[in-house]
């Protein structure tokens, strides 16, 4: 039964008269829904956005970076850049703004089928997962242990399952893999393989990007409908802050955009370690040099679907590890957020790493209040925002069932409060203070229940006697029983089996075929 069967006949059954419409009412929309708009949280006024990208430019014209690749240098000098004596490329403010006004806008994101469409533009905000952790929780142990291919293949087809959660960010990394062509291989499969949603993915090395592109080509039937409906970003950390560029990286940015891939160009500065203390220094760094890596995109082609995603870090300066669960991360992540607003460029960030090792009290605030702000701030893609555990090191099967319903949550603040006729119900009002004298069972609130009210999954709101006569258990055991039975079903059929083959004739794939269906009875 689900929740608003529940609360409809709870109405009934507390002896109160539920009204009939006369006529069908059409289908409500949903509460929430994928690019529901943000925007409305700015904690930069306009003055403050103004310093911060004059502050970008000013770095990228005076200080430029070292180790650009010859590819790099030859285009930025064409168009006015110097490439100085002790190596450092500059960038000329008016070629950064004219890349800026030229960027493209407008693309959308696909899934492998339709109906997970992502239009990062505006403040449409999109969540998803994200974080390369290198160990995972158990879901039967509960312990942390190194994480592995079937691994990531089950937290992309779990995802497939939550509405809450629009795209699947690699979240983990397969070490089963024995080197790093076979690690991509693998990553493009699993994802691919586990959900029909929008992946994200990093390239380990700038030759890997023909065989992701090989995969996406097998199961689009042909590159030129992958290019036409893209379902696979690649993530790209172009720098090693401070202002250096990663060669390798950059050589990635040219093969994936020359390629036709939608791209996430990523500055990922630690403040206090690698990039400065101070936020507004640390956001100003992250923004010179993410803005570095999208001239470079657009010099390889001006039609280059490119996403803005400076996302700064924060270390905890007592002992210089990074630290995703503070006030100061949060505000971080947004005030970048805002400056993809003030650019108007689809824009990507970090937001929801908790340092906790479990799901517990200190996983919910600080998930929620990172999230909270960078949703609010409009970024239109947020990753690593479900699922992750101690600042990046774990990933949870049961955390991304938790985390979905505090994104519905956050989604649904996010919507914010529609004022019209309808919602304001001042007809209504008065209907019911002449009549009933209450608007339970009242046709505007079964319609309010379904459209504007999200209900967790997960979270328990019965009474304390109902709660402990069915076992009393907390939020996380709920999540893994919610878990199991997702996993015991749910196998995805969105892969043509003749690609399947070709795919596992062409390339060593660690997900099995047995992993790939329900367990068979013993």
């Amino acid at each position: 039964m689900n929740e608003s069967t529940g609360r409809e006949g709870s109405l009934r059954r507390s002896g109160r008269r539920r009204r009939r419409s006369d006529t069908p009412r059409p289908a409500a929309p949903p509460p929430v829904w994928p690019g529901v708009s943000g925007g409305r949280y700015r904690p930069l006024c306009d003055a403050d956005a103004a310093r911060v990208h004059d502050a970008a430019l000013s770095l990228l014209s005076d200080v430029g970076l070292s180790q650009a690749i010859p590819p790099m240098v030859e285009r930025v000098t064409a168009r006015g850049g110097r490439h100085t004596a002790d190596g450092r490329l500059t960038f000329p403010r008016g070629l950064v703004e004219d890349v800026i006004a030229g960027a493209r806008r407008g693309f959308i994101l696909h899934g492998q089928t339709p109906g997970h469409e992502l239009d990062p533009s505006g403040a449409k905000v999109h969540v998803g997962t994200g974080g390369a952790s290198p160990s995972i929780v158990d879901l039967d142990t509960g312990r942390y242990r190194e994480s592995r291919a079937r691994d990531l293949y089950d937290a992309a087809r779990l995802v497939d399952t939550l509405d809450n959660i629009h795209l699947f960010s690699r979240p983990l990394v397969a070490r089963d893999a024995r080197d790093p062509a076979h690690l991509d291989v693998n990553t493009a499969y699993a994802c691919l393989a586990g959900t029909a949603k929008h992946v994200c993915m990093s390239a380990s090395a700038p030759e890997n990007i023909d065989r992701i592109a090989d995969i996406c080509a097998e199961l689009a039937g042909g590159w030129e409908r992958f290019e036409d409906r893209p379902f696979l970003t690649i993530m790209i950390c172009h720098v090693v802050p401070p202002m250096r560029f990663a060669e390798d990286a950059c050589r990635t940015i040219e093969n994936a955009v020359s390629r036709g891939f939608p791209i996430q160009v990523i500055s990922a500065g630690q403040a206090g370690a690698t990039s400065p203390a101070t936020i507004a220094g640390s956001l100003a760094q992250a923004v010179a040099e993410t803005l570095a890596g999208m001239v470079f995109a657009h010099l390889v082609d001006p039609r280059a679907k490119a996403i803005f995603a400076p996302k700064p870090l924060v270390a905890d300066l007592r002992t210089g590890a990074m630290c995703g669960g503070g006030g100061e991360q949060a505000v971080l992540m947004a005030a970048a957020a805002q400056m993809g607003r003030f650019y108007d460029l689809p824009t990507s960030s970090i937001a929801g790493i908790t340092d906790s090792k479990v799901p517990d009290a200190q996983h919910g605030y600080e998930k929620c209040l990172a999230v909270s702000l960078a949703a609010h701030a409009g970024a239109n893609i947020i990753t690593q925002a479900c699922g992750m555990q101690a600042s990046l090191l774990g990933s949870s099967l049961e955390g991304y069932v938790i985390d979905n319903d505090m994104l519905g949550a956050i989604l649904r603040s996010v919507r914010g409060v529609e004022t019209d006729p309808e919602t304001l119900g001042v007809d209504v009002i008065a209907e019911v203070a002449r009549g009933e004298g209450h608007y339970l069972g009242h046709s505007q609130t079964l319609a309010s229940m379904k459209r504007d009210y999200v209900y967790p999954e997960v979270a328990d709101r019965r009474a304390p006697a109902d709660w402990e006569e069915e076992g009393g258990q907390d939020m996380r055991a709920r999540a893994r029983a919610r878990t199991r039975r997702i996993l015991s079903e749910h196998f995805p059929r969105h892969l043509d089996p003749a690609a399947d083959d070709a795919l596992r004739a062409r390339y060593d794939l660690l997900v099995p075929r047995s992993a790939m269906r329900p367990a068979q009875p013993a």
